[in-house]
């Protein structure tokens, strides 16, 4: 059986693949493959990262605010609803959300 796996959108332009490799409490736990949208936020996940890691919370509530702003839409494969309250993080090739 495969395994859960959402699109994440912009604009309906593809941002990037999210798949499912585990479920931690609210947050779900995804390998993140990048498409051509991606470029474009990679800064503003980046700035929501770093803000969190040096403990600058009023920084990392400003950027999180900013990724929300950019109207990401998660459109799951299996066709459910698309999901578009979200909270969501992404480093590399790993990506948790939660909704």
């Amino acid at each position: 059986m495969a395994k859960p796996s959402w699109q994440l959108r912009r604009n309906g332009r593809l941002v990037g693949t999210l798949t499912l490799t585990e479920v931690d409490m609210f947050w779900s736990d995804c390998r993140f493959e990048p498409a051509a949208a991606w470029e474009e936020l990679a800064p503003l996940f980046a700035a929501s990262r770093d803000a969190w890691r040096r403990g600058d919370k009023d920084a990392a509530l400003a950027a999180d605010e900013a990724i929300h702003e950019q109207g990401l839409v998660l459109f799951p494969d299996d066709g459910g609803a698309p999901i578009e309250e979200f909270l969501i993080r992404i480093n590399g090739e790993d990506a948790r959300f939660r909704y």
